[in-house]
């Protein structure tokens, strides 16, 4: 390997050593106590995920469509499909297009489980931005792979396992406003259709408040997998350091470290 190159790779693994420790010790504590504040204030009626706000931002009003301007002029409205543009179609994705509905009533989304969701989305990509780094610092100190006393790289493994099945966690969670969206649109898409159902009314506002329920609990489930994450490394972190190539590495830094092998050969004499 050229030796400019190999100073590179060199900067690389310091840095992502130095990184995954920072959050392993650093970041995830400090993520569990936000999480835990923000948990612990949602028993405030001025929180934005206390369940009384689900009187107030759910509208199961089924609104009439907008009059259209050429409607309005007593001219008739253009059937014909015309071919629309990036940007023109950019312009129109958000907006309620009733010209062509077959049924043009409205019924308005609820903007505060918007901001719930949004607040999700950010946790969760934060969660797998941090769980990345220390998947990348533990993998890069795994020893090369040889025969006997593998039960330190066990650990490594099991830990970074973890870390996947954490991903995944937040992954599902990330997806919970696309699910939510669904599913409410069903039921105003049955409130349009059948107004004289109270049913569906009483569905709707089932469903914001199940979904203010949940927005809570997966703060919970936030917290618990950070909580989860840091007693996992902590109490193994004899296991997951390295004592192998990267030890000249990492006590440039400062850092301590051990082997992640047994290392018992010194029982058998």
């Amino acid at each position: 390997m050229e030796k400019d190159l190999a100073a590179r790779l060199e900067a690389f693994q310091k840095h992502a050593c130095v990184t995954g420790e920072n959050v392993v010790f650093r970041v995830f504590p400090a993520k569990i106590l936000e999480l835990q504040e923000m948990i612990q204030s949602t028993s405030s009626p001025s929180s934005p995920y206390h369940r009384d706000q689900t009187s107030t931002t759910t509208d199961a009003t089924v609104y009439p469509a907008p009059a259209e301007s050429s409607q309005a002029n007593g001219e008739q409205p253009q059937l014909k499909k015309r071919k629309m543009d990036d940007s023109s179609l950019a312009s129109t994705v958000l907006t309620n297009d009733t010209q062509h509905a077959r049924l043009p009533s409205l019924v308005h989304a609820n903007k505060h489980m918007g901001t719930l969701h949004a607040t999700l989305k950010r946790e969760c990509e934060q969660l797998v931005t941090l769980t990345d780094q220390v998947k990348l610092w533990i993998s890069l100190t795994m020893p090369k792979i040889e025969g006997g006393d593998n039960f330190g790289v066990q650990i490594q493994e099991e830990v970074v396992a973890e870390l996947l099945r954490s991903q995944e966690s937040a992954f599902n969670l990330r997806d919970s406003a696309r699910n939510d969206y669904l599913t409410r649109a069903k039921i105003c898409s049955k409130l349009i259709k059948y107004p004289n159902v109270e049913d569906y009314t009483l569905a709707l506002k089932e469903h914001d408040d199940n979904q203010f329920y949940l927005a809570r609990q997966h703060l919970v489930d936030l917290r618990n997998i950070y909580a989860v994450l840091t007693d996992l490394i902590h109490k193994n972190i004899a296991k997951v350091r390295q004592l192998g190539s990267s030890l000249e590495r990492c006590l440039i830094h400062g850092l301590q470290i051990r082997a992640p092998r047994g290392n018992n050969s010194v029982g058998l004499y």
